[in-house]
């Protein structure tokens, strides 16, 4: 268990395909792993089999993986557990029922607040990874006038996912994920001039989101926000 007495975020990482001799990667500011994002410590556990193909479309037998990681993080000290794909919200449940800290695996577990603090005549955009695979029960929508809310987009096709898919994992430059989100949601406000407000799913994104809030000046929320408010409701364990 880890001494610090900070609060300690543990992470469901994603099987990345990587040789235990590769390089790591520094992490990018904004993102769940570097060490400013939060200010506290971060710890890691590898969901085995969790490619991101697998998460990204569902895999029921990912369950028991998902659980034992959580079980680890929770092991090692870590006082809130949370995911490195928002894909993952499918195991919410039983992740949360297997451990007793708080689990928070997507931003989609935002989608009901959100929608509360915008006008009704207003909508939330969702941006994804790839849209295709960001289905109804994964949005947690209860009232079909919410539904109409709230509006979709992906960016399946796209540099960002091919790289994302890739074994191993292709890291891609940030001008890049910030031209191919900034399209898709330019394309968003075009087709739906209501919308006022967007979430990321994708937690690839955040490192984009404050670039993202200059140029389109709307309140941008993604799994880091979510994360700093758990954080911020529980002690550190002794």
């Amino acid at each position: 268990m880890t001494s610090q007495s900070s609060t300690v975020l543990g992470l469901l990482e994603l099987d990345e395909g990587v040789s235990p001799d590769s390089p790591l990667l520094s992490p990018r500011e904004g993102s769940l792993l570097h060490p400013a994002t939060f200010g506290g410590p971060v710890i890691t556990e590898m969901v085995e089999g969790a490619f991101a193909e697998v998460v990204i479309r569902g895999d029921a037998s990912l369950e028991h993986a998902c659980i034992a990681a959580a079980q680890r993080l929770v092991d090692r000290g870590a006082n809130v557990v949370a995911a490195d794909c928002g894909f993952l919200i499918r195991h919410q449940s039983a992740i949360s029922a297997a451990v007793n800290v708080p689990v928070i695996t997507s931003s989609l577990l935002l989608i009901p607040t959100l929608l509360r603090q915008l006008s009704p005549a207003k909508k939330l955009a969702v941006l994804t990874a790839d849209s295709r695979h960001c289905t109804e029960d994964l949005l947690g929508i209860q009232h079909p006038a919410d539904r109409k809310r709230v509006v979709v987009g992906g960016i399946e096709g796209g540099v960002y996912v091919r790289n994302a898919v890739a074994r191993p994992f292709v890291r891609t430059a940030l001008d890049q994920i910030q031209q191919e989100v900034g399209a898709r949601i330019d394309q968003l406000r075009s087709d739906h001039p209501e919308i006022a407000m967007i979430l990321f799913e994708c937690t690839g994104f955040p490192v984009v989101a404050n670039a993202l809030r200059l140029k389109t000046g709307l309140p941008i929320y993604d799994i880091t926000d979510l994360c700093k408010l758990t954080l911020a409701t529980v002690t550190a364990r002794v």
